[in-house]
């Protein structure tokens, strides 16, 4: 029996405040670029202001835009809301987080396009460096997909360092495993970083397990190390008995108590659906969604994508949860209209149920 199918939304929150959510921080390395911070342990809603498990009352705001290149769709959504990015940022350093779940497979990795149109928002008004900084799964590395995405021609034009987290200092926290036993995971310590603005840079995407891959579940999944002997990637996948399935979820919602974006930029020019999140086919859906509520603004893709994120068990876990806002009734959206913007991406063959929109 599946996750999905032991566990209801509820049963899933009240396990979340026993003692397996209480996750421990142990010092591995010093070996980074950024700083060591002793508040790095604190959870997201700290971070954030509100207190966890408490719905947010206000409307959050989401861009959308729909247009013929990459990069405009991207400045432009991030133009929309302008004010609310850079009063969030204030003094902070930028990391910019793309996804490589594969370095050879543009369709499976954010294009650079994608970034440099975050840079061109960016640069005239943040003059300090920017890091370009990735955890790839694949046993070929980070490096090698900055220069297969052609990320190298970033470097001197922006002012940007490139760093493969994957090599530098982590920190452990857990995840649950096979036999539902608590199981260490090695996070990328950039990730718990509350001086860090961390920028979510994903692909529209479905997954097998996850239904859809959008802004958390690109950092959520992405922070575990692989350090190209280990990888700890998988353990948010794995459940009773050491198998994938739907266990992800429940790992997911645990994690953003520590590793949560700050701004979700989501695009979906060429999207991907079927065997996502890497062996999928494309979807020339032209559209690029921006939020500083990362929540929101994947609630919103996945609306667009034609799936209801109250049967996605993370969105509404961390909706209910107060994690962003997850109610489409409160989102403002800027720019286009979402029903000019609407889409039916098909399903992953790996899901045994389907989260589509109802007719």
């Amino acid at each position: 029996m599946k996750f999905s199918e032991q566990w209801s939304r509820r049963d899933m929150m009240k396990a979340l405040g026993m003692g397996v959510a209480g996750a421990a921080t142990i010092s591995v390395s010093d070996r980074n670029a950024f700083a060591r911070n002793p508040e790095a342990s604190r959870i997201y809603r700290s971070r954030g202001g509100r207190s966890l498990y408490q719905q947010p009352e206000e409307l959050s705001s989401a861009a959308l835009i729909k247009g013929n290149d990459r990069s405009e769709n991207i400045y432009n959504a991030l133009k929309l809301i302008e004010d609310q990015i850079f009063s969030g940022i204030k003094g902070k350093q930028i990391l910019i987080k793309p996804n490589f779940v594969q370095t050879s497979r543009q369709l499976a990795a954010t294009h650079v396009d994608t970034i440099r149109g975050i840079l061109e928002f960016l640069r005239p008004h943040y003059k300090k460096e920017i890091v370009i900084g990735e955890a790839a799964a694949t046993k070929e590395g980070t490096m090698v997909g900055f220069k297969n995405y052609g990320y190298y021609d970033l470097v001197q034009k922006y002012k940007v360092k490139l760093v493969d987290l994957n090599l530098g200092a982590y920190e452990y926290r857990y995840t649950i495993g096979a036999d539902n036993a608590p199981v260490p995971i090695r996070i990328c310590a950039p990730f718990l970083d509350p001086n860090l603005y961390v920028i979510s840079t994903a692909i529209m995407k479905t997954h097998g397990f996850a239904s859809v891959t959008l802004s958390l579940k690109n950092v959520l999944l992405g922070a575990p190390v692989n350090d190209y002997k280990v990888s700890d990637k998988g353990r948010m996948h794995m459940g009773p008995h050491g198998e994938p399935n739907d266990i992800i979820h429940f790992n997911m919602f645990h994690m953003a108590q520590h590793v949560f974006p700050d701004l979700a930029v989501i695009d979906g020019f060429t999207g991907m659906e079927g065997d996502g999140p890497s062996r999928g086919t494309p979807v020339d859906s032209r559209i690029a969604v921006a939020s500083v509520d990362p929540l929101a603004a994947d609630v919103l893709s996945a609306r667009l994508m034609g799936f209801d994120s109250k049967k996605i068990l993370y969105l509404s876990a961390m909706t209910e949860a107060g994690m962003g806002q997850g109610n489409l009734g409160k989102i403002t959206v800027l720019g286009n209209r979402v029903e000019d913007c609407s889409y039916r991406f098909k399903n992953s063959p790996l899901l045994h149920f389907s989260a589509a929109l109802d007719s």
